[in-house]
């Protein structure tokens, strides 16, 4: 079913990319690739076929294996349980994908005498091995859908400035990227595309049950490519009677289209039992842990995410205006194209949008996107086929696209070097490093703040920064009086069994400051008695009354004089605020028995000039 191409220039393009992806992920292979977002990704495996223990109820082996192998500086992929379980925090679909490679791994552990742990060595290069060998399977699929409806030129000139011309390279060649969920996406949306194509054409069961099956696993790697549905059932209609067309298809088809559907539910289902057994639902909401990130439907981000400095996918990756021109031209060249890849566009544009962390962390240019680029190379090959055809528009054409490759290698290489940062870049330090293969301490300071993955921040260039008040209770209207009467702190709030929280100060982060962060030196004054009862500094911000970037100073950590006040504080650098209304919220938490006595809540603004 996928036979060789016989043009020997697409197929001389095809072993230069596959060999460019070898070289290139051996080069930049990772120390180890079971890290960061493939570690949770992974999971399900080693604790599944190993460990015996999906709930991971033990879970100092979790925290064992990662001070071992040091794959996350937290443990974000696992997601706590009010009852006390836990539930992985990604779906189960990449594991499926990791599975043969997983058992390679395992037996090459056992035989060449490795920990069979599920994390020592073999494990790692087993599954960077099966990164490779689905970037190589992908490239393959692509070619024969564009040489299925354009020319093998076409076809060989679409690959070669995808590959070179976008965040492909960086994305699938590089760091480890081969685990990560893009590029095991970026195959499947390729077969999808040719199954559709074989289907359509035979509506035989073989095409049938596959597409069923990739269908499935796309949806259970990333719940939202449920749009990847579209693409089967949207082929091959033009715009003109497009729904009639629909209609009359599935009701032709009505037993195949059933079979789909069980075959599709039966793989979902594997991700709702384990939703079931250790969750207690169907349906879990794994990524509700984290009220800092989510879908913003109402308000999508389409302006940054396609042309801001930060991480705009047109400012980085600009071969792809050619894309998306080349799919409106299918209008008039391919129609029974048109319909479906437009629809999808702009679907697909939506849905990563409206996530509200939508850089989408440490990636050049935009990351999300890759999972398209199949649909997308349509785009560009068609986009070709109308330079070709119009040779007026052959040498602007041509210049462009060797620009768009000159510009994307050269800025492959600056990322590489760590010029172009991850998720710290703007207009400023873009313009002040552009062309430059070294920066200087000075152009770093025109960088967004460094945030940290651990949570530990520094407060860097103090001199940059002015001081303000923002607010501070001093509970002088509703207070009780000082336990210390040799101190002059008059009335103060008094906490106890009764009253575990004091009085907080809340501001929305809007009326805050108008900038991208600011630090927030919180302080209070709490009065020690003969014991010291445990209490806690509470710092977060919260959206839809649920709290994010929430941090305590507990009394149980510090070194607190006894009989008299004492200050406490701390420096909280503000999150990327999910909404500008999300209010800061500041207080005491009070656990203890006997009464505690706190005053002077207060709030500090250190602003950048």
């Amino acid at each position: 079913m996928l036979g060789l191409n016989r043009h020997p220039i697409l197929n001389t393009s095809i072993a230069a990319i596959m060999v460019f992806i070898i070289c290139n992920n051996l080069v930049f292979s990772p120390s180890n690739i079971l890290s960061w977002d493939v570690f949770g990704y992974y999971l399900y495996l080693p604790f599944g076929f190993i460990y015996g223990d999906l709930g991971l109820q033990d879970f100092y082996i979790l925290e064992t294996i990662n001070k071992q192998y040091e794959n996350t500086a937290t443990l974000y992929q696992v997601v706590s349980l009010p009852d006390g379980g836990n539930v992985m925090k990604y779906p189960m679909g990449l594991s499926i994908l990791y599975l043969p490679f997983f058992a390679l791994g395992h037996l090459c552990a056992y035989v060449f005498g490795y920990a069979t742990d599920g994390f020592s060595y073999p494990y790692q290069a087993c599954i960077f091995a099966g990164g490779i060998a689905y970037s190589l399977a992908g490239i393959f699929v692509l070619s024969k859908v564009l040489k299925h409806f354009f020319s093998e030129v076409v076809a060989a000139i679409t690959l070669l400035l995808l590959v070179f011309g976008s965040n492909y390279i960086v994305h699938i060649c590089m760091y480890g990227q081969n685990a990560m969920s893009q590029n095991y996406l970026f195959t499947l949306y390729a077969l999808i595309l040719w199954l559709s194509i074989r289907w359509h054409e035979s509506q035989r069961w073989r095409e049938l049950i596959f597409l069923a099956l990739v269908c499935g696993i796309t949806i259970l790697s990333r719940p939202s490519e449920i749009i990847c549905l579209l693409i089967p059932a949207f082929w091959g209609s033009p715009i003109k009677g497009f729904l009639k067309n629909r209609l009359q298809l599935f009701r032709s088809h009505i037993k195949q289209l059933l079979v789909f559907s069980i075959v599709l539910a039966c793989v979902g289902m594997l991700q709702m039992l384990y939703w079931k057994i250790y969750a207690g639902k169907f349906l879990f909401y794994s990524y509700g842990a984290n009220a800092g990130e989510g879908f913003e439907f109402l308000h999508p981000f389409v302006g940054e995410f396609l042309f801001s400095f930060r991480k705009g996918w047109l400012v980085y990756t600009p071969i792809m205006l050619g894309g998306i021109a080349g799919l409106f031209l299918l209008r008039k060249s391919k129609p029974e194209l048109f319909s479906v890849l437009l629809i999808f566009f702009f679907i697909n544009l939506y849905i990563i949008c409206s996530w509200s962390n939508w850089w989408y962390a440490q990636s050049f240019s935009q990351r999300a996107v890759i999972p398209s680029y199949p649909l997308m190379a349509i785009g560009i090959a068609s986009f070709l086929e109308f330079v070709i055809a119009h040779r007026k528009w052959l040498l602007p054409s041509g210049l462009f696209c060797l620009a768009c490759i000159a510009l994307n290698i050269f800025q492959t290489i600056q990322f590489h070097k760590g010029i172009i940062h991850g998720d710290r870049m703007t207009k400023a330090y873009y313009m002040q490093t552009f062309g430059k293969l070294s920066v200087t301490e000075e152009d770093k300071k025109l960088l967004l703040i460094n945030r940290s993955f651990d949570g530990s921040e520094s407060f860097e260039h103090a001199e940059d920064y002015t001081c303000r008040l923002l607010k501070r209770l001093d509970f002088e209207n509703d207070g009780v009086k000082s336990p210390d009467t040799t101190s002059m702190m008059g009335k103060v709030c008094r906490l106890d069994t009764q009253r575990e929280y004091s009085p907080a100060i809340e501001v929305p982060y809007k009326e805050i400051t108008q900038k991208d962060h600011v630090f927030l030196k919180v302080s209070v004054s709490v009065f020690i008695g003969e014991e010291v009862n445990p209490f806690s500094l509470v710092i977060h911000f919260t959206h839809k009354g649920h709290a994010y970037k929430y941090y305590t100073v507990d009394a149980e950590q510090l070194q607190l004089k006894k009989g008299q006040w004492n200050t406490i504080s701390h420096l909280y650098l503000t999150p990327e605020v999910r909404r500008l209304s999300d209010p800061l919220k500041a207080y005491v938490w009070y656990r203890g028995k006997e009464a505690l006595f706190i005053d002077k809540l207060q709030v500090e603004v250190y602003e950048k000039k």
